[in-house]
């Protein structure tokens, strides 16, 4: 695959109030919009946002479960905006990491008595400080200022790089969990609205009418977005596990997974959340594709290849990560991608995400195309609790997904090329 070309879509970042769930619109706030870009060679997402004075540009990957907008700023870099949070200052978090200080020349990112951040990329092997600071940043060419985020010298760390995993031209990573600092939650608190904001993800490198022009989709989206809850899993999942605190990533509630309407044989129990946080299911922008706990790994994989098999597939070598491969010559193809076994997951109340070809299946190499799902394994990584399933970045391509945290729910709409569209041409 190609390192250099790049998807490029538009993040909503809608903070207003909206009258109905599908209208991304209202008269008295404007949207916030972010491009979204694809990187093939991580198959991650990210935007680009402008900070400081003079304005600089960053790269930054989107992580649905961060917690707070962090970036890299290096030696070079300066701002004369920006202002270090005090260690004693009511903007400090209660959960700051500490009280930081530092040798250097004052700058972002070398200040003293700053208000302790922990930036987090989940892709790293190390959980790295820094210090929280504010500054101007640039959103849809409106200047936005006060924003809380933190501020590090990546090159400063002799144990890893926090930029570890993420694409090579990022410096950094936009958080848009339920946490007060990320992003969303400051806009909407700034603008005293609810806070609600969406994301579809780009799939070609075609730009199309990528500004989503908000009215012009009022009408026909909201004839398929479906609306689920958002569950709160009582325990923390992240990187930093703190006792009694709920986790700030957002869960929903998977009753049972079909395989061309037929229910997969797992028990319910292997689906929801323990007493100690482990299982749910999670979406999660971070994981390139979507990750299924062994337990109901072999068991999906098994009856998707029964399925494929009954419509001519043919079956070939795996590709890792990939177990299940077909020769895509014998795949027919249609609008939603490869006419294979379709895929729902089974919310609650009976509502169904339903997983065409376009998304359930990826190209590995010449004439074979997988089923885009991976084995997650049955042990957390670092300190993470395990999801039973962990819906990943290319399963959400297409699907256009609003998080409305005010009333914890989720509008989803399936795949937008049931409907002549893409979130690359909305």
């Amino acid at each position: 695959m190609a390192t250099t070309s790049f998807a490029i879509n538009f993040f909503i970042l809608s903070i207003i109030s909206l009258i109905s769930l599908p209208c991304l619109s209202a008269s008295s706030h404007s949207p916030f919009l972010l491009p979204i870009k694809k990187d093939y060679s991580t198959n991650l997402f990210y935007t680009t946002l402008a900070i400081g004075t003079p304005s600089k540009s960053f790269n930054l990957a989107i992580d649905l479960a961060g917690e707070n907008l962090w970036y890299d700023c290096d030696k070079n870099y300066n701002s004369s905006s920006y202002s270090p949070i005090t260690c004693d200052s009511k903007s400090c978090p209660k959960d700051a990491n500490g009280c930081v200080g530092c040798n250097g020349a004052f700058k972002p990112g070398c200040t003293n008595n700053t208000c302790g951040a922990t930036t987090i990329n989940q892709l790293a092997k190390f959980i790295f400080g820094g210090g929280y600071g504010e500054d101007i940043i640039v959103i849809s060419q409106m200047k936005v200022h006060g924003l809380i985020s933190a501020c590090i010298e990546a090159e400063g760390f002799t144990s890893g790089s926090p930029l570890e995993g993420l694409p090579r031209n990022t410096k950094g990573i936009l958080g848009l969990s339920r946490s007060q600092l990320a992003l969303p939650n400051q806009l909407a608190l700034e603008n005293k609205v609810q806070p609600k904001f969406s994301i579809c993800l780009p799939s070609s490198n075609k730009l199309g009418y990528t500004n989503l022009m908000v009215e012009s989709i009022d009408g026909s989206v909201s004839k398929f977005v479906q609306t689920t809850p958002l569950i709160i899993n009582p325990v923390s999942t992240g990187a930093v596990s703190v006792k009694g605190v709920p986790s700030k990533e957002y869960f929903i509630d998977v009753k049972s997974v079909k395989i061309d309407g037929n229910v997969l044989n797992i028990k319910p129990s292997q689906l929801s959340i323990d007493k100690k946080g482990n299982g749910g299911t999670k979406i999660s922008t971070m994981s390139p594709f979507t990750e299924l706990q062994s337990s109901v790994y072999k068991p999906f994989v098994r009856d998707f290849v029964k399925k494929a098999l009954d419509i001519k597939m043919k079956r070939v070598a795996s590709v890792a990560p990939f177990e299940a491969c077909f020769d895509s010559r014998t795949i027919k193809k249609s609008v939603t991608g490869f006419v294979v076994p379709t895929i729902d997951l089974v919310l609650q109340g009976g509502v169904q995400w339903r997983i065409h070809g376009a998304n359930s299946m990826v190209m590995a190499k010449e004439n074979v195309a997988c089923l885009a799902f991976v084995d997650g394994g049955t042990e957390p990584r670092m300190s993470f609790v395990k999801a039973s399933i962990v819906i990943g970045g290319y399963q959400l391509v297409d699907n256009l997904l609003v998080f409305d945290l005010d009333s914890s729910k989720l509008s989803f709409s399936s795949s937008l090329l049931l409907h002549n569209a893409s979130c690359s041409h909305l």
